[in-house]
């Protein structure tokens, strides 16, 4: 296999990890990348406080262009963010305020800077708020309006979906809005090249379509596969709700977790994805079968996981995980609850309460319903009696461990 650093063009690089869906124009693309000086934007949404791993993908596209010696613009929504985007939604966004869009992007901006370089202009930060909220609308539709067909609109696979539930005309506006951003980045910074996910096809066609007819203009438009598993299902969805990026609020062992955990057909295209490790490395893991692809696997994790939260944290993660799942559950970082000496005196502690006080189960019902069928186990053993109460007796040297099912490990100590 060639190695990365003999490619003379970062589309290739691109190509070769798998991140190319669909360009506007591959011939010229091409070429217009075989140099470094390209200008390009990538657009997010500030709908949350935190990125999350489908938002990662863009990030290391960011990343390779950006070490080939071209310049990214991230773009945030602070003007389409009070719209919302209807592209692969049944109902309407939630439409935010402008103070929490701008905390959003404060957030995003240290998020993104454990990838992409924004020192001396090597990468910009833009709110699109900037110059779409003091728009003259008669003026806007003036002079966006008559580029685009609401016949053709309608046929977008985005609006498709809406209009059986119905369309706002406020979410109608998203797309000129879109188009609107990269003819203006286009002017100011002359930015050429419009990337996104793959679902972005039709806002990204209306903004080349654009610059084209109103500047004569060369523009251009490339998307990129979307994080979904073999299955085609999105990936960064667990039973907790979206892996993110943020610390606070998907914790650096379950965001390692995540990655560790991924299905077998799907460890490759990830790595490749979602880390900088080298296609020859990556060429090596696929040849991995049965137990074996778990090296694989503990690779990504560990990749994924130094990168969004840093070497020294993922490797205490990786420590963490090895020690509990593969050398009898048991680590020094695993999650702890301590209990006053007092609550196992006389008839002791119900299991049943100290299952949901160790959010172990959100209920007690659900925790009665997980020893039922054995799920649960103190030190090792599955608990069959549902009033199981703990006393002393069931802690060695202070302590005692409890499991529910194969992974999910929790210490308790007296004190």
């Amino acid at each position: 296999m060639m190695s990365e650093e003999t490619y003379q063009n970062v589309f290739d690089v691109l190509e070769a990890r798998g991140y190319v869906a669909q360009t506007t124009h591959r011939e010229e693309i091409y070429n217009l990348l075989s140099k470094p000086g390209v200008t390009f934007y990538i657009g997010f949404d500030p709908t949350a406080d935190s990125l999350h791993v489908g938002h990662f993908v863009q990030m290391m596209v960011m990343s390779h262009m950006q070490k080939a010696g071209h310049r990214p613009i991230a773009l945030m929504g602070g003007g389409t963010g009070m719209i919302g985007d209807p592209t692969g939604r049944s109902d309407m966004r939630q439409m935010l305020t402008r103070e929490t869009i701008d905390h959003n992007v404060e957030c995003f901006k240290k998020q993104m800077g454990k990838v992409v370089d924004f020192s001396d202009g090597k990468a910009l930060i833009v709110n699109n708020g900037d110059w779409l909220l003091p728009l003259n609308y008669i003026e806007f539709l003036r002079d966006v309006g008559p580029h685009f067909s609401v016949n053709r609109m309608l046929t977008f696979e985005c609006y498709k979906q809406r209009l059986e539930r119905g369309l706002s005309f406020l979410e109608f506006n998203y797309m000129l809005l879109q188009s609107y951003d990269f003819l203006y980045l286009y002017q100011k910074y002359n930015c050429q090249l419009e990337l996104g996910g793959d679902d972005q096809w039709s806002n990204i066609l209306g903004g080349v379509e654009l610059i084209r007819r109103k500047e004569q203009g060369e523009a251009f438009g490339l998307t990129f596969t979307l994080l979904t598993n073999s299955e085609g299902k999105k990936m960064g969805k667990t039973a907790k709700g979206a892996v993110w990026l943020d610390p606070n609020k998907t914790t650096p062992f379950d965001f390692y977790q995540y990655w560790r955990n991924v299905e077998d057909a799907d460890v490759i295209k990830c790595l490749k994805l979602l880390t900088f490790v080298s296609l020859e490395e990556i060429e090596e893991y696929s040849k991995l079968t049965d137990a074996a692809i778990n090296e694989a696997k503990k690779r990504l994790a560990f990749e994924v996981t130094k990168i969004v939260h840093g070497e020294e944290t993922a490797l205490a993660v990786k420590k963490q995980a090895e020690d509990l799942f593969e050398k009898g559950g048991r680590s020094d970082d695993m999650a702890t609850t301590a209990i006053a000496a007092d609550r196992l005196s006389g008839d002791g502690l119900s299991l049943l309460d100290l299952l949901v006080e160790t959010k172990l189960t959100p209920s007690k019902g659900e925790a009665r319903r997980m020893i039922q069928q054995k799920g649960i186990y103190l030190n090792d053993v599955a608990v069959e009696d549902v009033y199981y109460m703990l006393t002393e007796k069931d802690f060695n040297n202070g302590e005692a461990f409890l499991r529910k099912g194969k992974k999910v490990h929790h210490r308790l100590t007296i004190g």
